[in-house]
């Protein structure tokens, strides 16, 4: 799902249909729905307007033999406006404005901008024929290394650099990226890099290292033991003040692509196709999946004895509850309290939904 920053428009992608359906959530009604020429696992309503993205890594071209693309959504009237043709889009980024996205590829080590708003409908091959120009801007950088994610605060965007990860040849790092000069100033080497999540001046970055990703020391479970996993993600804090890594953690695998806050100050990673230990059915000894939670007060992290992948993440600015899509189920954690670790949860453990629990977003934060 994709929500627009100020909550009032909610998009879900349907796989069985590859359909986009957006709804009106301020007056509860359906919006429509948008077909799509294939899946995709990365969207964005960037304002309060019915505008959406959704990068669609098997797009077809005519006239091209090569496939992928950023589809422009109006969600409004139930239509894509404009293909943008870019080879293997996989994932889109937008700055606050909707003037700039940023598009990733899963096998390039290059980034493309966009500049949706003077894209030519009903397809813009600017991409592929000319750049640059006023529509794109491929930028080439030796210290980008299979880029996939970005997190952008002001005129900077934060580059996760995944690196030997995803078949790069270099080890990750988080590129510093200029939207105003579109140019990379700086890298900052990191453990690993598939996504990241900005709080004030410290950008907390995860990802798992094919070669860092040891779980000497690290003790999970209740009460603690040694992990029984051989291969841990890493989850390092970087000083955007210093641009350097001030912490690291050890985490659960996988390839993490979600982060969230709770109100105070616990941070829930997700992952999928993480090392599953136990049975949370029946649960004797270490269980454990795809999330872990990193008290940023404290330094801890734990693995909350549930399998699965991680789905989504939610939690509330006046309400001390993180909502978990894990394993196809919703799970509320009570993030408020006195022990050490994350025991409890609301009101017992599960809500229960009909199906399975692809993702979870609040339309407000009340």
């Amino acid at each position: 799902m994709a929500i627009s920053p100020t909550r009032n428009i909610l998009a879900a992608f349907d796989q069985s249909s590859n359909s986009v359906y957006a709804v009106d959530t301020t007056k509860e009604t359906s919006l429509g729905h948008v077909q799509l020429p294939g899946a995709t696992s990365s969207m964005v309503i960037p304002t309060a307007s019915p505008i959406g993205y959704a990068a669609v890594p098997a797009a077809s071209v005519n006239g091209y033999s090569f496939v992928g693309g950023v589809e422009v959504m109006n969600l409004s009237v139930g239509a894509i406006t404009t293909t943008i043709a870019v080879t293997n889009a996989q994932t889109v980024v937008s700055n606050s404005a909707n003037t700039e996205l940023l598009v990733f590829s899963n096998d390039s080590d290059s980034v493309t901008v966009l500049f949706p708003g003077v894209a030519v409908p009903p397809v813009d091959t600017s991409c592929l024929t000319n750049p640059p120009n006023a529509v794109c801007v491929m930028v080439q950088d030796s210290r980008l290394s299979r880029p996939v994610y970005a997190v952008i605060s002001g005129s900077t965007a934060y580059i996760m650099n995944c690196g030997l990860q995803c078949g790069g040849s270099q080890p990750a790092s988080v590129a510093v990226f200029n939207l105003e000069s579109l140019t990379i100033t700086n890298a900052i080497p990191v453990d690993a890099a598939t996504w990241a999540y900005l709080s004030g001046s410290t950008l907390y970055v995860a990802g798992t290292s094919p070669t860092k990703n040891d779980c000497t020391g690290q003790t999970w479970g209740i009460p603690p033991q040694p992990t029984s996993a051989t291969h841990c993600g890493r989850l390092d804090t970087v000083g955007l003040n210093s641009l350097t890594v001030k912490s690291s953690y050890k985490i659960t695998d996988g390839y993490h692509d979600r982060m969230d806050m709770s109100v105070n100050g616990q941070l829930f990673i997700g992952s999928y196709d993480c090392t599953n230990i136990g049975n949370a059915n029946n649960p004797s000894g270490e269980v454990r999946g795809c999330l872990s939670i990193l008290n940023t007060m404290n330094g801890q992290v734990i693995a909350p004895a549930e399998n699965g992948d991680v789905n989504g993440l939610q939690s509330f600015t006046s309400r001390y509850v993180e909502y978990v899509a894990q394993g196809g189920n919703l799970v509320v954690y009570d993030t408020l309290f006195d022990a050490p670790l994350i025991t409890d949860y609301i009101p017992d453990g599960f809500i229960d939904v009909v199906g399975y629990v692809g993702d979870v977003k609040a339309i407000d934060f009340f």
